[in-house]
């Protein structure tokens, strides 16, 4: 047996009245979180969903996005966490993708749900505000119900991420890789029942529900669960509840540094913080030791086809080895390699690989971008670009696959130009990514008006939001007479960016 009632059961036993999840004021000990997860699954089993069917869900933080991450698994069901920032067309394409039964959705989404074609999926069901703080005010059937067995290659969960071609691809996540994933992060977080953490990231993504999330509770610990990340809320919670650990987007720290510093000494119960996604400046981390003494700023490196957490930067070494991500979790192996495959030395620039039990086997439904993601030996093609150094650090350099990295989001400049090339006004067009103090990098759009047509960023971003989500609609805008190209014809966004950052 494999699924995640088992270990939410055990601590129910063991401590009934201790903590495991605070949010919106409440206090919702274990004993109540297992009655929360079997009520839900006994509900989801009244809607026929059960071992294999996938339940997507388009909803904001809340207790309820817990409740129903547990009765899924009951049920032996596929979890399908769905960005409620995407657009109704693209939400479209991943419900129908992954054959989708049942779609779980916020209210407030009541406007974009409305929008999906018939067919889409087979059922919808919206949660008001009562329902997303209990599932029970829906599942109101109590009692259990017996799990469904599942066997560590049974799919737990799909996850959909941009990619380099023009549609997103779901990753799969099987039990066995999210149990090894779990393993690989104890040591190098001190993970155990005296974790307290915030969650104030996105429950949708990886690492706001993993990074270390549900490890937490496996552990007997306590999560603290924001709904919206909001600095000073953050802050609040962090002395409230005395948490110790917390995941940020890069964006999100500097959000919290911004903040007046007599804010900063109430949330000193802080022993970590996990930040990475991008190489993270020297005055940050400097402006983070300020502002929380005891507390490390961890430098990480993860994708979701790894489950996240690759890499972790160690005690001590934040500065010394400044610009690096850390080394290896335990479990996993990171190597660099050139085109053909071959393994570089250190400090020579390749492809960043990755091996361990807990990388995904491949994407939903396509055998051809899962083949081009391995290389032999089961080294997963990562698409970034870095070296490591002598001692095992890794430092990043590029991104090959051409990726924007917007507040924590990866967007995928591919898909941006094939929606941008659909304005008839629009020869050429390429995206790249632009420098923004807020947000780390935004999409910018470079264009090649069609003869005697006209381009602006107005018209640009109103034709690309009614396909895309508004954080991937280019921020500005850059015309040009032609795009430079090699003398095979692909357009060279090297020469863009430089031509941008000057």
């Amino acid at each position: 047996m494999a699924n995640l009632t088992e270990f939410l059961a055990f601590h129910a036993r063991r401590t009934p009245g201790r903590t495991a999840l605070a949010y919106n004021g409440a206090e919702i000990s274990y004993a109540e979180m297992m009655a929360r997860a079997y009520s839900g699954a006994r509900w989801l089993a009244e809607r026929g969903i059960g071992k294999g069917d996938v339940v997507a869900l388009l909803m904001k933080n809340s207790a309820a996005f817990f409740d129903l991450v547990f009765a899924v698994s009951h049920q032996g069901a596929v979890l399908l966490p769905i960005n409620y920032r995407l657009a109704a067309n693209e939400i479209e394409y991943i419900l129908s993708n992954a054959s989708a039964t049942l779609l779980i959705a916020d209210q407030e989404f009541e406007g974009v749900t409305s929008q999906l074609p018939e067919g889409s999926v087979e059922s919808i069901f919206l949660l008001d505000s009562s329902a997303q703080a209990d599932i029970r005010s829906v599942a109101v059937t109590s009692g259990s119900s017996p799990p469904a067995h599942c066997s560590n290659n049974d799919l737990m969960r799909l996850v959909y991420t941009s990619g380099t071609t023009s549609r997103p691809k779901g990753v799969m996540h099987a039990y066995e890789q999210f149990y090894w994933k779990h393993l690989s992060l104890i040591p190098p977080l001190e993970l155990s029942g005296q974790t307290r953490l915030l969650i104030v990231g996105p429950l949708y993504h990886v690492g706001g529900l993993e990074l270390p999330g549900l490890s937490v509770l496996a552990l007997g610990g306590m999560i603290a669960l924001e709904r919206e990340f909001e600095p000073e809320k953050a802050l609040a919670a962090i002395e409230r509840y005395h948490l110790n650990g917390a995941w940020f987007a890069p964006t999100m720290t500097n959000m919290i540094l911004a903040l007046p510093s007599n804010l900063w000494v109430s949330a000193r119960t802080l022993n970590w913080v996990i930040g990475g996604g991008e190489r993270t400046p020297e005055a940050r981390i400097r402006s983070f030791s300020e502002a929380f003494p005891k507390a490390r700023y961890i430098d990480a490196y993860g994708l979701t086809e790894s489950n996240s957490g690759d890499t972790f930067m160690e005690p001590g070494m934040e500065l010394l080895k400044i610009g690096s991500t850390g080394r290896a979790a335990p479990h996993l192996e990171v190597e660099i390699r050139d085109e053909s495959g071959k393994t570089l030395t250190p400090g020579q620039d390749g492809e960043i690989c990755l091996r361990g039990r807990k990388i995904t086997s491949g994407y939903w439904n396509d055998e051809l971008r899962t083949k081009e993601a391995f290389f032999s030996n089961g080294w997963f093609r990562t698409g970034d670009i870095g070296y490591l150094d002598e001692e095992g650090f890794l430092f990043l350099t590029d991104r090959k696959k051409d990726m924007i990295l917007s507040g924590g989001e990866n967007i995928a400049s591919s898909e941006v130009e094939r929606v941008i090339y659909e304005m008839p006004e629009v020869l050429e067009a390429a995206v790249i990514a632009g420098s923004d103090p807020k947000w780390g990098e935004v999409p910018v759009a470079i264009v090649t008006p069609r003869p005697g047509s006209k381009v602006t960023l107005e018209s640009l971003q109103a034709h690309c939001r009614k396909s895309l989500a508004g954080f991937k609609t280019p921020k500005r805008l850059v015309i040009k007479e032609s795009l430079p190209r090699n003398p095979s014809g692909k357009v060279l966004k090297r020469v863009l960016r430089e031509e941008i950052e000057a």
